[in-house]
């Protein structure tokens, strides 16, 4: 049987072309089988997974646990607000304690880069990164990917994605343009220069400041939440004036000479990123990109499971 080349999902950087085509045709697997009368399948039997999530989710989290019991998994739930951690526990000693109960595998969302990293290196568990940080959210690229593919119908090699809004607070935004530039597609950022990172050309990655530009340009437009819980300073004057600039209404896209898709991570700020008529018009695929978690994350739950010891 086919497995990953790496041992965690830390990060779509530790990845190759061979890993995400596993993933994706894992995952057509498992959507198929969730579209079914009987949703769930006894593949985790005998697996324990440990969500622990040190920031807020709905989205993730409910995805992941879904996930998780469809493959029929046991699942144990650990949110940081009420925990031990609020009394100065350390992360080690938190995730020590939960493999005492002999766990297999740990999803983690914490505030901090390279948490999932140090984790690996200090416990025997399979480690799947839920977000950290600003740095990467790997499932979330990994289900946009397939939800391209899909919307597409073709793989993603010379597509032209751009990616519209906070990049600078993004940790969807880096793992995409990781995945994407794997399987060859062609890549642009779009939003306000002070939310475009300093590095982003090092990546290869052109910036485009003009929306109008950026979507005559694209084939597909993943639109990102303007994150102001992350932000200390003010990036721009007013949510009006980032809406008059940057948001796509449906105006925006009936006077485009094509047909583009839109996509978003969610949670959406309705009216600012995206107007309603464009989040629930049949171009945007944003209730695909959920539906495709599950089948996402089951397929990454279900390849790492494969590596388990027994």
């Amino acid at each position: 049987m086919k497995q990953l080349s790496v041992e965690h999902l830390l990060g779509i950087k530790y990845l190759n072309k061979n890993d995400l085509e596993l993933i994706f045709e894992t995952a057509a697997h498992f959507k198929e089988v969730i579209n079914r009368p009987i949703k769930k399948v006894p593949s985790l039997r005998d697996i324990t997974i440990a969500n622990l999530f040190f920031e807020n989710s709905t989205r993730t989290k409910l995805s992941f646990e879904l996930a998780e019991k469809r493959l029929s998994a046991d699942v144990i739930n650990f949110s940081a607000g009420q925990s031990s951690v609020k009394k100065g526990e350390t992360l080690i000693d938190t995730v020590n304690n939960i493999l005492s109960m002999k766990v297999d595998i740990v999803v983690m969302r914490h505030s901090n880069v390279g948490a999932g990293i140090f984790l690996s290196n200090h416990v025997d568990a399979k480690i799947i990164n839920a977000g950290d940080g600003t740095h990467e959210h790997p499932t979330q690229a990994l289900l946009d990917s397939f939800s391209m593919r899909e919307a597409l119908n073709s793989d993603l090699k010379g597509k032209k994605i751009v990616i519209v809004g906070d990049v600078l607070h993004s940790r969807v935004a880096l793992s995409n343009i990781f995945a994407l530039q794997l399987q060859g597609a062609k890549v642009k950022v779009c939003g306000p220069t002070t939310l475009i990172p300093r590095y982003i050309s090092s990546l290869g990655v052109e910036v485009e400041t003009n929306l109008k530009k950026a979507l005559e340009w694209c084939d597909v437009a993943n639109v990102l939440r303007v994150q102001h819980e992350r932000m200390d300073i003010k990036y721009f004057p007013s949510t009006r004036e980032y809406t008059q600039l940057f948001g796509i209404n449906k105006e925006i896209l009936d006077n485009l000479d094509k047909k583009i898709v839109i996509m978003h991570p969610g949670p959406i700020n309705r009216g600012v990123e995206l107007t309603s008529d464009v989040a629930d018009s049949n171009q945007s695929i944003i209730l695909n990109q959920v539906e495709n978690g599950v089948a996402v994350r089951m397929a990454v739950i279900y390849l790492l499971a494969q590596q388990i010891k027994r």
